[in-house]
């Protein structure tokens, strides 16, 4: 059995000697060649799963270190606001570690599957009439008056334990990446895998990739009422704007916009074709290189390897999965009908 992650890169991590580990086992998630996506794209392709965390997407890494140091420094209890995989992350570990938890997510703007997860962790779960950003400020509030501790993307904590899946990525393949492609929503997810490559001394390119009705960063500004099929990263004002601006500028990538359709077909494309099922907000990232590809810098080499993060399971979403697939066949329990059925 692998070590706990925290276990495994406490090196490059900040936590104090007697901060407990509060674990499940998250993190040695699989890199798995995409010989279809290296064909269209002309490179050597790989799909970083972080559906295989523990509760099914990326947010563990963070969540580990930033619950073990909220327990260390003796708090009762997290809260967060979220489109859904912080609050089932969040809920998790809290209910790990001992302690309460409460999240804030947009009315109606959540995945059934994140919120059956947050609710039966045990998490007081609370609907606001709003969208993400909104919620984030009112928690951020929450978290100054009160003693509890906030562990959204806003939580250097949260940045140290996932930046863990640049490590993975270069430990794996054995050397850095050329390129990484990642989706951007709050933007704590590529600020970490920068910092992380920083600490292992490498420089892929970074492409990041943002839903065309939630693309802050594209549009230069605040989008007031982000709308978007893929809600992880339905948000408009992303809390780690500066610093994943300074990344894309600092590695000469970019971050570009990709339509829901385009990160639609993305997804049903990469469950037919590559037999790998993620939630739509994880399928932008490989959306992003079909519709831009992987521009360089002047002066700059093709990018020969690339890494793309899919960032949550597909059973993250299971009504948005229902709603694009092929109609179930119903038919007669007579051998005949099902041959046809089979067959035909």
């Amino acid at each position: 059995m692998p070590q706990p992650l925290i276990e495994r890169y406490r090196r490059w991590l900040s936590l104090d000697e007697g901060d407990p580990v509060v674990t499940l086992n998250e993190g040695s998630t699989p890199l798995i060649h995409s010989p279809r996506l290296s064909e269209r794209l002309e490179a050597d392709v790989h799909l970083k799963l972080e559906g295989a965390n523990p509760t099914g997407s990326f947010k563990d890494r963070g969540m580990t270190v930033a619950v073990s140091r909220a327990k260390g420094q003796g708090a009762e209890a997290v809260i967060c606001a979220s489109t859904g995989n912080t609050a089932a992350s969040a809920a998790a570990y809290a209910a790990r570690a001992g302690l309460r938890g409460a999240v804030i997510v947009p009315e109606g703007k959540i995945a059934v599957g994140k919120l059956a997860q947050a609710l039966m962790h045990g998490a007081r779960v609370i609907a606001l009439q709003g969208n993400f950003d909104e919620a984030l400020a009112i928690v951020r509030e929450l978290a100054d008056r009160n003693p509890v501790e906030l562990v959204n993307s806003v939580n250097p904590w949260r940045i140290e334990g996932q930046k863990t899946a640049a490590y993975e990525v270069c430990d794996e393949l054995g050397e850095p990446p050329d390129a990484l492609a990642i989706p951007v929503g709050n933007a704590g997810n590529v600020t970490a895998y920068w910092a992380g490559f920083q600490d292992y001394e490498a420089s892929p390119v970074l492409y990041g990739f943002q839903a065309a009705g939630a693309a802050p960063l594209v549009e230069g500004h605040p989008v007031e009422q982000p709308e978007t099929v893929a809600s992880a990263i339905r948000i408009g004002n992303p809390a780690r704007w500066e610093e994943a601006m300074n990344a894309f500028t600092a590695s000469r990538g970019r971050v570009a916009a990709v339509s829901d359709d385009q990160i639609l077909d993305a997804y049903r494309w990469l469950a037919s074709s590559e037999g790998v099922f993620c939630e739509p907000a994880s399928a932008a990232s490989v959306a992003g290189l079909l519709a831009h590809g992987m521009p360089v810098a002047d002066g700059a080499e093709q990018p020969r390897s690339v890494v793309c993060v899919l960032t949550g399971h597909g059973l993250k979403d299971p009504d948005t999965a229902l709603g694009k697939a092929p109609a179930v066949i119903n038919c007669e329990a007579e051998l005949d009908t099902v041959e046809r059925a089979v067959f035909s």
